[in-house]
């Protein structure tokens, strides 16, 4: 896809929280096709970003890499702030940068708490109240949830709970901020085909198959499509709720999920 295809963001400003990698990184590349110029907002693979933005420019698109840690408010502020001091105008975020964890409830500590929900549920607050400040009417702002916030894991207390918030706030953001003509709502992935996925995928199985069925076997018991989704695929769905094609949904998460159950 080059920039030249739809052109839904032709003119507009975006940026993308974790685009150095996986979904952030597909969103932008997305973003980019249909014409926006992104900023990729990344925490420490800055090799990553820049090759990144290389690619999006050699296709003929516009965008350039922000060191940001979203844990860090300050951070999401700056990041926000470039966009608008390099492109005039900020139209779209999306919020990608996310932590995973599991462990027994026996087993959390007060410090994996405060990792996971600065990251997770602050870190995407945070993003969208110094985005919202610099947006005009039309501005768009797309969290990111989990199949997990509706879908009991073992051990997966922590992580379900930082994304079950994300839900709750988008929810009732939209009732301040369409007052101001601007949408919020939230992607819920299923499982996607990244780096991350690939870590942690065993964690989603229960306990007596771990180590006993594949990958595969196991998707294709527990999802319609019986396949993990490409990157590409959950960038779509981010590329929907940014664009004018969304412009009466806002308060919702969209799940893209694969059928998941």
């Amino acid at each position: 896809m080059t920039a030249s295809d739809t052109g839904r963001f032709v003119g507009r400003a975006a940026v993308v929280t974790g685009g150095s990698r996986g979904i952030g990184a597909a969103v932008a590349r997305r973003l980019a096709a249909e014409g926006a110029a992104v900023v990729i907002g990344y925490r420490s693979n800055r090799a990553a970003a820049d090759a990144l933005v290389r690619a999006i420019e050699a296709d003929g698109g516009k965008a350039l890499a922000h060191g940001a840690d979203v844990a860090d408010p300050g951070q999401s502020e700056a990041l926000i702030e470039r966009a608008v001091a390099e492109f005039g105008r900020l139209d779209v975020l999306a919020s990608c940068a996310g932590i995973e964890h599991f462990g027994a409830l026996a087993d959390l500590t007060p410090a994996d708490f405060d990792r996971v929900f600065a990251v997770n549920t602050r870190g995407q607050l945070f993003a969208a109240q110094h985005a919202a400040a610099r947006m005009r009417e039309g501005g768009r702002i797309v969290l990111t949830s989990s199949v997990s916030a509706s879908r009991a894991v073992f051990e997966h207390t922590l992580y379900a709970a930082s994304k079950a918030a994300v839900e709750s706030m988008v929810l009732n953001l939209s009732a301040e901020l369409g007052q101001r003509g601007i949408t919020i709502n939230a992607i819920a992935p299923g499982g996607t085909d990244t780096d991350m996925a690939t870590e942690n995928a065993a964690g989603y199985q229960h306990p007596r198959l771990r180590g006993e069925m594949p990958l595969g076997q196991w998707l294709s018991v527990h999802g319609a499509l019986g396949r993990l989704a490409t990157p590409e695929e959950i960038a779509a769905g981010y590329a929907y709720l940014a664009s004018d094609d969304a412009a009466y949904m806002t308060g919702r998460t969209l799940p893209v999920d694969g059928g998941f159950f």
